[in-house]
């Protein structure tokens, strides 16, 4: 059995206003995503400049806390939303749902899309890889807080959670495992998928497959939440029952993308120039530019 870290859930303080560990890595998957496309934009074929990095990360941000709220408190938390309006407001105390955030992050993007006169899956496939590491940072921001432990086990690297409610039997960190399966090894997959040019929605059906199987695995020895408990047959979860529409899509888009074509890589290129592709309109069609 190993020695849960005694780590402060309260990073630091500045007055009255307590920061926590779990905000702070939202800052560091934020930050960590913009990073990473700042990378993926060095690379001309792409057709994405720093300043397009900076855009989406806004509207994506905005997207993955005002969805992933929404999503915690209509999925896991809607009864106590009904009593206490306030709840929905209170993002320190863990609340969020990845489900509610993916649906923030689409429409989103697709906003995005439409203000730049891209195609939707150009914008989703470029920002696919840049998201498993930020779930990484996310879950180990679970794992400082102390909840969303697993079932007890006795493996050795079990650990006895602080909370009360976990009891003192070691448990799965299954925090630790969804960062290192959702995060860092689906990072790793993505990153190497999308270093060449790939059709348009494989890189977006990978991310939805290598999610779900993922998210999918570990609930078998996560607890569930005590709100909603098990589903069915004693061990369906809600984590598990919103996995299965990713995976449909996922193989769906990785399926249609096999009659997509491959984007061309130029030839060469002037160093230090990014340019971008001619905009798409709808039916995939780039749009003529006239010639004066």
């Amino acid at each position: 059995m190993l020695s849960y870290p005694d780590i402060d859930p309260i990073a630091f303080r500045l007055g009255p206003l307590k920061v926590h560990w779990y905000g702070l890595m939202y800052l560091v998957a934020f930050g960590l995503g913009w990073w990473l496309g700042r990378l993926r934009a060095r690379d001309p074929w792409r057709g994405w400049r720093g300043q397009d990095v900076d855009d989406v990360l806004f509207f994506v941000a905005v997207g993955v806390i005002v969805g992933g709220r929404l999503g915690y408190v209509l999925f896991y938390d809607g009864g106590r939303v009904l009593h206490d309006p306030m709840h929905l407001l209170a993002v320190w105390q863990g609340g969020m749902s990845f489900h509610g955030g993916l649906v923030g992050v689409l429409l989103a993007m697709a906003l995005f899309a439409r203000r730049r006169g891209r195609t939707f899956f150009e914008v989703a496939d470029f920002v696919a890889p840049l998201v498993p590491l930020g779930l990484a940072a996310g879950r180990i921001g679970n794992f400082i807080n102390g909840n969303l432990w697993g079932k007890v086990t006795d493996l050795p690297w079990g650990m006895v959670f602080p909370d009360p409610r976990a009891g003192d039997l070691p448990r799965h960190p299954s925090q630790l495992y969804q960062a290192l399966l959702e995060g860092v090894a689906l990072f790793v997959v993505l990153w190497w998928f999308s270093r060449r040019p790939r059709p348009a929605m494989a890189v977006s059906g990978l991310f939805l497959i290598g999610y779900a199987a993922a998210r999918g695995a570990v609930e078998f020895v996560r607890v569930p939440d005590a709100q909603l408990g098990y589903l069915a047959f004693g061990w369906l979860t809600m984590g598990q029952l919103l996995t299965v529409p990713m995976l449909v899509a996922g193989v769906t888009l990785l399926l249609m993308s096999r009659h997509r074509p491959r984007p061309a890589v130029p030839a060469a290129a002037p160093q230090g120039a990014a340019p971008r592709p001619a905009p798409t309109g709808r039916g995939g069609r780039r749009r003529s530019r006239r010639r004066s």
